[in-house]
């Protein structure tokens, strides 16, 4: 006997289409659940009552997102068919829209919905979805780069619901404010009603200057409370305000700079400790009658030894090793009596015991920039150059797992050494060797020589190349020889000596790479002064300068940055901040090779950069 089989899936498609075909008559828009977006808004074309069509995609948009389809969602959401709604469904819409903006962290989408916002928008929803709506308007604003519209609307919202936790909203509300432009503050300022829309406004305005130091930024807070002393931030601080009003009365006041001053180190240590005693004396805060700086050489010393010399002494930080392997032997304490600035990183797997904090020039950072700042241009697909070695390790390490987190592939990596034929490491990575592989077993196939002219891979969209200048230099060119000129090529700061050299870095045209502040920045008082008095200012040694610089304003803040998540510091080194373990991260500047030398370029924080954090609860 035979059976048929029967194929439920061609059945129901079967079904779908004769339904469609059919016209809406036979489809009970009020019962029917569709598969597909598609199918959806096919369905609610066909339908002569405008508002029931609408209802009906309203109703199918909330069940993909029960879902968690999103995507889907948004395909309804958009559609012409939702572009005219009565009141209570354009709330419904908007509410729907703003949650699915969010969940796929689409900006475009959150641009369009923000257009047609208010900051009181959200106050027209019932009491139970009151805080729902503010948050996700919040949300929105913030997704749309608005971010100063997104604190109004908690503002408001701490206004109207008696049951949110001031702490976290104000934590939110001051992260917003400080992360607003100045543009945005000052056009906000002008139109803001209200007692409490201003004295935000007024205390976000006050503490604007970046280069305001911790003491003055302290007096700051306490005067703003006294002249606003029924505020509801008065009465309770972000808790980022709050640590700096405290700390700006407690700063260490003994300090142990414990670096290498001869031997293999010697340059490095030298051009840190020059750097921080020159900020120091830089920083018309600081009362010298109380500040003692001691200068320690640990290059002839275990450095365990010379931290527990430090503690019998009484001193309050100390900041060093600059050695990784002396970093990594302090780490076997479980908890260090006195905290420690260390000038390195411990690897990966390495536990950092209490008291630890961590901060250097990382490659790592740089390696984890480039990634972001391709996923920000939308490049997907690209080739990687880097050094053999334990540096290059870590580099691509870094490199390969942030381009994953962002959804990028590095379809090939090729390793070199700076005395490898470098022509052959280029044809490589560019598919030439493989495509003249190809070409020759097609020779000896047929017999026959071919006309054969040799093709540049075409799944790449740019290159990534860590290479320092000499071997960079080299690159470039051969990556336009090989078919490959028009590729992007982004690379980290050891590309760039740190002065410009217009005769010799225009091999380098239009490479794109990152840096420091102290290389590519403007050039400050500290600058300014350390150019013309000192020496060892500029290139590699002048980023260890800046460093330094940046480890004396960090002795001051390491609590701060520590305790408080949106804390963050505008260094020489960069916009630091630093994760709960207490490691620093910098965010440097971008800069493009143009007529050999560099020229700043935008630097917009891509979205893996800087998500939008939830809104606290309430």
């Amino acid at each position: 006997m035979t059976k048929n089989r029967f194929n439920h899936r061609a059945f129901a498609a079967v079904f779908t289409v004769a339904l469609l075909s059919a016209g809406c008559a036979s489809v009970n828009l009020q019962s029917h659940i569709a598969a597909t977006p598609e199918q959806a808004l096919e369905l609610a074309s066909q339908e002569s009552n405008r508002e029931t069509a609408q209802r009906y995609l309203l109703r199918i948009a909330g069940r993909f997102q029960d879902q968690g389809n999103h995507a889907d969602a948004s395909k309804v959401l958009q559609s012409e068919l939702l572009a005219q709604l009565n009141a209570p469904l354009d709330s419904q819409q908007r509410l729907m829209a703003m949650a699915s903006a969010d969940a796929l962290q689409d900006s475009a989408w959150a641009e369009k919905i923000a257009n047609n916002l208010s900051p009181d928008s959200f106050i027209g929803y019932p009491p139970e979805l009151l805080a729902k709506a503010a948050k996700l308007q919040a949300k929105t604003y913030s997704l749309a780069n608005d971010r100063t519209s997104a604190a109004m609307t908690l503002i408001l919202l701490a206004q109207t619901d008696s049951s949110a936790n001031p702490q976290k909203l104000h934590d939110k509300i001051w992260q917003l404010l400080k992360s607003s432009s100045e543009a945005k503050l000052a056009s906000a300022s002008t139109k803001a009603i209200g007692f409490e829309t201003q004295g935000w406004l007024e205390l976000a305005s006050t503490l604007r200057d970046p280069g305001t130091e911790l003491d003055e930024q302290g007096r700051i807070i306490r005067r703003w409370q006294n002249n606003w002393p029924g505020h509801p931030a008065a009465q309770v601080l972000p808790s980022e305000l709050q640590l700096i009003a405290s700390l700006s009365e407690s700063r260490p006041e003994k300090i142990a700079l414990a670096l290498p001053l001869e031997g293999a180190l010697a340059s490095a240590g030298k051009a840190i400790r020059d750097g921080f005693i020159a900020a120091y004396y830089q920083d018309s805060t600081v009362d010298r009658s109380v500040t003692d700086i001691r200068v320690v050489d640990t290059s002839n010393q275990p450095f365990r030894e010379i931290y527990q010399n430090l503690v019998r002494q009484g001193v309050d930080l100390i900041i060093g090793p600059l050695e990784k392997e002396a970093l990594t032997d302090l780490a076997s304490m479980n908890t260090l009596p006195v905290p420690t600035l260390g000038l390195n990183y411990l690897p990966a797997e390495t536990r950092a015991p209490d008291g630890l904090y961590q901060f250097g020039l990382s490659a790592e950072d740089e390696a984890r920039q480039i990634a972001n700042r391709l996923t920000q241009q939308n490049i997907r697909d690209v080739l990687v150059l880097i050094p053999q070695g334990e540096w290059g390790d870590r580099v691509e390490a870094a490199l390969l797992q942030r381009m994953s987190e962002n959804g990028g592939i590095v379809l090939d990596t090729e390793r070199f050494f700076p005395d490898d034929n470098l022509r052959a490491v280029t044809a490589d990575l560019l598919g030439i060797t493989v495509s003249r592989n190809r070409a020759i077993q097609v020779e000896r196939t047929i017999g026959l020589n071919v006309e054969f002219e040799p093709r540049l891979r075409q799944d790449a969209e740019a290159i990534v190349m860590v290479a320092n200048p000499t071997i960079a230099r080299q690159f470039k060119p051969l990556f336009a020889f090989y078919f490959g000129g028009e590729l992007p090529v982004y690379s980290p700061s050891i590309v760039y000596e740190g002065t410009p050299d217009p005769s010799r870095d225009r091999d380098l045209e239009n490479v794109i790479f990152t840096d420091i502040p102290w290389t590519l920045g403007q050039p400050d008082q500290l600058k300014t002064q350390a150019d013309k008095h000192l020496s060892g200012t500029r290139g590699q040694l002048g980023r260890l300068f800046a460093m330094g610089a940046d480890a004396w304003q960090l002795s001051k803040r390491l609590p701060l940055l520590r305790q408080v998540e949106t804390a963050s510091l505008n260094g020489y080194t960069g916009e630091l901040t630093m994760t709960r373990e207490g490691s620093v991260h910098r965010k440097q500047l971008w800069a493009q090779f143009q007529r050999g030398q560099p020229a700043l370029l935008e630097n917009t924080t891509p979205a893996s950069e800087a998500p939008v954090e939830e809104m606290p609860e309430t």
